[in-house]
């Protein structure tokens, strides 16, 4: 069984949280959050949010909460890019160049899956069906 959370419109740059979320693509919960607590970045916050919520949904979402959060394993983890606000500041001889303020949407699956099953499902996808 696998549950997902999704966090819109963070304040971030995708390329400075992606930086993040590779550190922690396909290790356990409880060792990614070790991991995000103690990393000095500031895009570790939100990624750490959206991690402990897609535990707790997975958690909500077994029958009778009989899911332990320790045995969840980070299935998918990906930052896809946002709008960006677009602001002006002056330059010289009177132009004026444009500021992009960035934007992402962080999505994480979790799964009480096995780790090593899901790393051979990475390495060798299913074929598909020609029709």
């Amino acid at each position: 069984m696998e549950a997902r959370a999704i966090a819109r419109y963070v304040r971030m740059s995708p390329r400075k949280v992606r930086k993040v979320v590779e550190l922690i693509r396909g290790k356990s919960v409880s060792d990614a959050l070790t991991v995000l607590h103690f990393m000095p970045h500031r895009a570790s916050l939100p990624v750490e949010k959206v991690l402990r919520s897609a535990a707790a949904n997975a958690v909500n979402k077994s029958e009778g909460g009989r899911l332990n959060p320790d045995d969840l394993v980070i299935k998918r983890i990906y930052v896809d890019e946002g709008p960006f606000l677009k602001r002006f500041r002056a330059a010289s001889l009177g132009r004026a160049s444009m500021i992009r303020r960035r934007s992402c949407h962080i999505t994480v699956v979790v799964s009480d899956e096995k780790k090593s099953q899901i790393l051979k499902s990475k390495q060798n996808p299913k074929p598909k069906s020609e029709s």
